[in-house]
């Protein structure tokens, strides 16, 4: 045993905060193989309000020496806080696992796929300027970028036994671009022959998710779809309180929910802290506690399954303590 698992935990703004004191009660919960050190820190608008900047550079160090950060939610400054920390710590994968589960309302109850963003460069590289008649945004496409999130998406299908990667892209109108990253999903299936694989456009992507969602197990494609698509599958599953998410590099992950702070019922502890919870299960198999993490997850299940104790947003009238405690229940009994 060489030292804890240092976890840096940002709550951020309005429901980040409630959300993220039902990770933390579970993470003192559970038992780990390592102890737990956590370095709570700030950002988002109250920190900008208090401090002057969203995001410190102090901040960005911590995590960086931090095993991985949990963090909860953040307003208008999401721009500042969560696409910056994207770009300084290089978390070039964005995972967002779409799933139904029994007892919440979704358009199907057998869905179960993973879209797989590129989560460092297209159109929020951040390069826009004004031109004599408007403005002007650049979509920045590498080599690099492309080959690595495919690659990552490739190696995540064979380690998890998915049988399918659909690459989604818009290569027929942005022939360039996108032409680049459709050319390196196909040039590194080469190594990965038993995997299947298909490509769509994002129109026709997003139809599918509606009529056909079945036809998908891992969707790979660029910053801006992704980001599109994820929400769209939050839709399917019963929206945005059921949706983790993480933001991983080769170092680190940062592992978040992927609503925002909802000012508007922040306080009444109703927030459904499911995806935050779900993404610290994520978090857990990030670290290689993966059966911990399994067990959490069960437990989610479980409860959602009893359909007894639910939050407003999946048509129940349970708070946010409520359900965090019958998940814990859960887990104490290995769901």
């Amino acid at each position: 045993m060489s030292g804890p698992y240092n976890i840096t935990v940002i709550p951020g703004d309005g429901i980040g905060k409630e959300v993220m004191e039902s990770a933390i009660q579970i993470l003192k919960t559970i038992k780990l193989k390592k102890p737990v050190q956590l370095t709570f820190l700030e950002a988002g608008d109250e920190c900008l309000k208090k401090t002057g900047t969203a995001l410190s550079d102090e901040t960005i160090q911590s995590i960086k020496k931090s095993d991985s950060c949990l963090f909860g939610a953040v307003g208008e400054t999401a721009a500042d806080v969560i696409v910056k920390l994207r770009q300084e710590l290089d978390l070039y994968i964005n995972l967002r696992p779409v799933k139904s589960y029994p007892g919440v309302d979704a358009l199907y109850n057998d869905i179960d796929f993973i879209i797989i963003r590129e989560n460092s460069e297209g159109l929020y590289s951040g390069g826009e300027e004004e031109i004599p008649d408007g403005a002007s945004a650049t979509r920045i496409i590498s080599h690099k970028g492309s080959r690595r999130i495919c690659k990552w998406a490739y190696d995540f299908a064979k380690s998890t036994n998915r049988k399918q990667i659909t690459c989604v892209h818009k290569a027929n109108v942005l022939k360039k671009t996108d032409g680049i990253f459709k050319k390196s999903f196909y040039e590194l299936h080469k190594k990965y022959p038993n995997i299947k694989v298909n490509d769509l456009y994002v129109d026709a992507t997003a139809m599918f998710f509606i009529t056909k969602p079945e036809m998908f197990d891992i969707i790979v494609t660029t910053n801006l779809f992704g980001d599109i698509l994820s929400d769209e599958g939050a839709g399917l599953v019963g929206g945005l309180g059921l949706m983790p998410s993480a933001n991983i590099g080769d170092t680190i992950g940062v592992f978040e929910p992927v609503h925002g702070s909802a000012p508007d019922i922040a306080g009444q502890n109703i927030a459904n802290p499911c995806a935050m919870i779900l993404s610290l299960a994520l978090m857990l198999n990030h670290i290689g506690e993966n059966e911990i993490g399994k067990i959490i997850e069960k437990a989610v299940i479980s409860v959602l399954s009893e359909g007894e104790t639910l939050t407003p947003d999946m048509g129940g009238t349970s708070t946010t303590e409520d359900i965090t405690n019958k998940i814990i229940e859960k887990i104490l009994k290995k769901a």
